[in-house]
């Protein structure tokens, strides 16, 4: 808006007073369904674009100014001759001949590590001396800009001077040396590590970007160097799982993205041995938009193996990498169990019964595929076929940990059916559906994961209907372990509620709500984290677990995470512009609404407690 208004000023193409006037009504037409206030500030921007107009005078022999050569950087191949031409814009200049050794269409991970974009007007500054060592920060950021290291004696001598640390608070860890260190020109600035920071006086606060780039950068290039120590702890706990290196990193997701923490937390329990189907949506976008890729590999080379289907197939896409790897290791068995009957080495018979033992295990698989490669190291295996097709085969060693993600669009209408026949076959898959409850990417259409009351695009006077029960309609198999998670509420649950999906021999749905730049959060995505904790403690949604396993134990399969509402269900939906809006638009509808979106919560409730007190 300030653009435009400047540019009628100059132009003189028609009246300024008219074109005023025209912008101003525009303003009233498109934003009015955010509330007073956004459609003030855009008024004041036009009137701004007006006034504030300075005139720059441009010296004439700037025009014979040559462009200085940026400093060349040792980079992959791949960043010099297609990334940064690309990001030049120059992309339709490259020859087919760059692209050979692609033709599959894969591509190379972690290339969002060298955009460096610095876009950030505000970074968090940490204040080591209120810090209370929680990871929380680290937890729920959307882009992974924040990390804790651990230092031992001989990395902290390499330090630069302002990498400050100090002394762990778990004694397991006496002998490191601990430091929140953030990525000053990869951070978007949202703000929610320094929101949710528990510690008295706030461990993190705000500060001008400008000023933390100049102190951070050199910081946080030395981090990089730091080795990976997250074996120190329990990797299934907030604060173990932080210290290990999030393969998701450097996404292209709207600053305080309620999407990508959840993405982020699986890549560091199980990235490197992941396959992930990812439907088209918001997290294909931030997934994987050529050629920035924000999933990376550790420091042994091992990621993620990330692939982006149709949106309306992604479940049997990714039901399709599960039987494709599982037969692939079925044949792998096969020849192991027939190098068995022949004559092999003991050490040779040794590794292969373990791996035979652990194949369906993850970290079991893990361990024993690295001691089958390291005993056929010793084998003279020229000439013995059974033992060379084993070696060909060697990527399958290790248990893939299956992943099919999504948003509601997908899970709850487009690829319904797909998805219901993928956990129906009651096979090892798990899904994650990242619940922003429209169809984020394209806008914010009404799917049937919109609430009652919502104002969305196909319901702009608020949906009348309420919200399909995709969890509880899953639990209905019996043998689907399902779960419903908001990070921002409950951190431990959430990891606990991934772990179990990945550890059970079946299919798992998780259903985890995701805040949204299209719910118009009053307080800002800067609270976006704070905002999930609202909705469970205003009844707006809850937190729980179906775990088929305990039946077995004579247990209740259904567990109720989350307490009894404390807070008020309609204040919580009017702090948000998508259900507020309504309010101003039709006030005399918007309460009837708002009454009867807040019954339906009431009665979600109350099925949720019967089920969790049912007698087994």
């Amino acid at each position: 808006m300030v653009m435009q208004a400047a540019f009628f000023k100059l132009a003189n193409v028609i009246s300024v007073d008219d074109a005023i006037r025209y912008l101003k009504d525009s303003i009233q037409k498109i934003y009015g369904k955010k509330g007073s206030n956004i459609v003030e500030m855009n008024k004041k921007a036009v009137d701004r674009g007006v006034e504030a107009l300075q005139q720059v005078k441009i010296p004439a022999d700037w025009a014979d100014i040559e462009d200085e050569a940026m400093p060349i950087k040792d980079e992959p191949d791949f960043i010099k001759r297609i990334q940064r031409p690309m990001a030049a814009h120059e992309g339709d200049n490259l020859p087919t001949s760059a692209f050979v050794g692609m033709e599959d269409g894969t591509h190379p991970l972690g290339t969002t590590a060298y955009e460096k974009r610095g876009i950030a007007v505000y970074l968090p500054e940490w204040q080591i001396d209120k810090c209370i060592q929680c990871n929380q920060c680290s937890y729920v950021c959307p882009h992974a800009t924040i990390r804790p290291f651990l230092l031992d004696e001989k990395e902290l001598t390499k330090a630069p001077d302002t990498f400050k640390t100090k002394k762990p608070v778990n004694k397991k860890l006496a002998d490191y040396h601990y430091r929140i260190q953030i990525a000053p020109l990869d951070c978007t600035g949202c703000g929610n590590c320094a929101d949710i920071c528990p510690a008295p006086g706030k461990a993190l606060v705000m500060k001008p970007a400008d000023h933390e780039i100049e102190m951070e950068s050199e910081n946080w290039e030395f981090a990089m160097k730091v080795t990976e120590k997250h074996d120190l702890m329990d990797v299934k706990t907030l604060f173990g799982s932080q210290l290990a290196r999030p393969l998701l990193e450097f996404n292209g997701a709207c600053p305080g993205c309620g999407e990508t923490p959840y993405a982020k937390l699986i890549t560091q329990l199980y990235g490197e041995r992941m396959l992930i189907a990812n439907a088209t949506g918001c997290s294909s976008i931030w997934g994987g938009s050529s050629p920035s890729i924000p999933y990376t590999t550790n420091a042994t080379g091992k990621g993620p193996a990330w692939m982006n289907p149709l949106f309306e197939d992604n479940a049997e896409f990714g039901y399709g990498l599960y039987i494709g790897s599982k037969h692939i290791r079925a044949k792998i068995a096969q020849l192991m169990r027939q190098a068995l009957e022949s004559p092999i080495s003991e050490n040779l018979r040794q590794a292969f019964q373990q791996w035979l033992d652990n194949m369906d295990d993850g970290e079991g698989s893990k361990k024993a595929g690295a001691q089958v490669l390291a005993a056929m190291e010793k084998e003279n295996i020229a000439g013995n076929q059974l033992l060379t097709d084993i070696v060909a085969l060697k990527d399958y060693l290790i248990k893939p940990s299956v992943w099919i993600f999504g948003g509601d669009g997908f899970a709850y209408d487009i690829g319904y059916n797909g998805l219901d026949h993928v956990i129906a076959m009651g096979d090892d898959v798990n899904i994650l559906i990242m619940d922003t409850e429209f169809y984020s990417n394209t806008g914010g259409q009404s799917s049937k994961a919109t609430q009652t009351a919502a104002i969305a695009k196909f319901a702009a006077a608020g949906k009348q209907i309420r919200k399909k029960d995709l969890g509880l309609m899953a639990t209905t198999y019996g043998y689907v372990y399902v779960a419903q998670i908001a990070m921002g509420s409950n951190m431990n649950q959430t990891i606990k509620a991934i772990t179990e999906a990945e550890s059970y021999k079946g299919p798992s749905l998780i259903i985890a709500y995701a805040s949204c730049v299209n719910h118009g959060i009053k307080s800002g995505m800067g609270t976006s984290i704070y905002e999930m904790k609202k909705a469970v403690e205003a009844g707006y949604w809850h937190l729980w677990r179906y775990d088929p396993r305990l039946k077995e134990q004579g247990k209740n399969p259904f567990i109720l995470d989350s307490k009894a509402p404390t807070a008020s269900f309609q204040d919580f939906i009017k702090g948000e512009i998508r259900y507020s809006s309504l309010q101003t638009m039709f006030p005399e509808a918007a309460s009837e609404m708002f009454t009867l979106a807040e019954k339906h919560a009431q009665e979600k409730y109350q099925n949720l407690k019967r089920l969790a007190e049912m007698q087994y």
